[in-house]
């Protein structure tokens, strides 16, 4: 369905031309510098109808007039709910994988379940399923990457742990129409609840090409610097046909903006960001490689680079970068099932027969 229009949309725009990807009309500086991740959620989900409560969310009413101060102050209430409610099935998840923790999490959401509520129940999940020493209670007080950082390492973040996972989060809370988001318009399209689409959104994320990308982007750069000769290193690869992970994208050709964001983030994190530089290093021997291996072919780094680099720098282990992607995605995943529902449509696709002769 490459190219293919599938929905129409107020809630971002990608132009790879320019460089640049808007989230209702603001571009990425702007919801960074002014508006951070829950402003930039009450961006996307202002205007659509709930039912159920929630900040902004009267019953039977709009999402209308959502602050960044509303949010996080229901994102807070909503993360002590479900921290309440661990206990219905934390055991059962243990034992499993992380992603079928998750995805166990999201099941036990209840239909009746706000927007908030579903966020805030995904901030919980995450670090519930990674500590093995005891869980820590949310913070209501607190932002949502605030408190994650805090639940997960069970003492307060530093201030520049926490702007960088919030600029992060507010970069990749939505991308478009994406396999995930695809598949939250798909199930909610049926009218089905928003805990079903952001279930049915996450079991799409967790495929390797999809949301499951920034963690091999870190193997690919530990290899990278035992490396005996990283210029031979990397030309063997591209010869080889091989995929250097966080290079290359299918929408942006050139800079990616989210990943230029990041930079800036991990940039201002000072000696913190201990990768960065040799990260820096290898994109300019990626460059120079191809051009001399493969001209004319252009492979700039993408957003896992910089997201892989980021997460790890603020103490997240490899296997939980999809599930802290999520924590963010899930705000997009609900802007894109509030506003199919609103078109009253379920979708339905044609399909082309080609089995054997009838």
């Amino acid at each position: 369905m490459d190219g293919v229009v599938a929905a129409e949309t107020v809630l971002s725009h990608t132009d790879p031309a320019r460089g640049m990807v808007w989230v209702r009309g603001h571009d990425l500086p702007d919801l960074v510098a002014n508006h951070g991740f829950e402003g930039t959620i009450a961006l996307l989900w202002d205007g659509f109808a709930q039912g159920g409560g929630g900040d902004g969310f009267a019953q039977g009413g709009r999402g209308e007039g959502l602050t960044r101060s509303g949010l996080t102050e229901a994102f807070g209430a909503a993360r002590v709910a479900a921290f309440a409610r661990l206990g219905e099935w934390l055991d059962r998840a243990r034992g499993g994988s992380l992603f079928e923790g998750v995805r166990l999490g999201l099941a036990y959401q209840r239909d009746t379940a706000t927007p908030a509520e579903l966020v805030g129940a995904m901030t919980v999940i995450v670090p519930a399923l990674l500590r093995t020493d005891g869980l820590i209670a949310p913070d209501p007080a607190l932002s949502t990457a605030a408190d994650l950082l805090r639940m997960w390492h069970g003492a307060p973040a530093d201030p520049p742990m926490v702007a960088a996972l919030d600029t992060y989060f507010t970069v990749m809370v939505e991308s478009g129409l994406s396999a995930s988001g695809f598949t939250a318009r798909i199930v909610a399209s049926t009218r089905a609840s928003l805990a079903a689409a952001v279930l049915g959104a996450w079991c799409a994320f967790t495929g390797p090409l999809h949301g499951g990308a920034p963690g091999p982007t870190l193997d690919m750069l530990d290899e990278a610097r035992s490396a005996p000769d990283l210029d031979a290193w990397l030309e063997a690869k591209l010869r080889a046909g091989e995929r250097l992970m966080g290079f290359g994208h299918r929408v942006f050709r050139g800079n990616d903006p989210r990943a230029e964001a990041i930079r800036r983030a991990l940039a201002a994190m000072g000696p913190m960001a201990g990768r960065l530089a040799f990260a820096s290093h290898v994109e300019a021997r990626v460059a120079a490689v191809i051009e001399r291996v493969k001209p004319g072919l252009t492979l700039p780094p993408n957003v896992e680079i910089m997201a892989a680099l980021l997460l790890d720098t603020v103490g997240f282990p490899r296997e939980a970068f999809t599930p802290v992607f999520a924590v963010a995605r899930c705000a997009g995943w609900i802007a894109h099932a509030l506003e199919q529902r609103q078109t009253g449509r379920m979708i339905r696709p044609a399909s082309k027969y080609v089995g054997p002769p009838i």
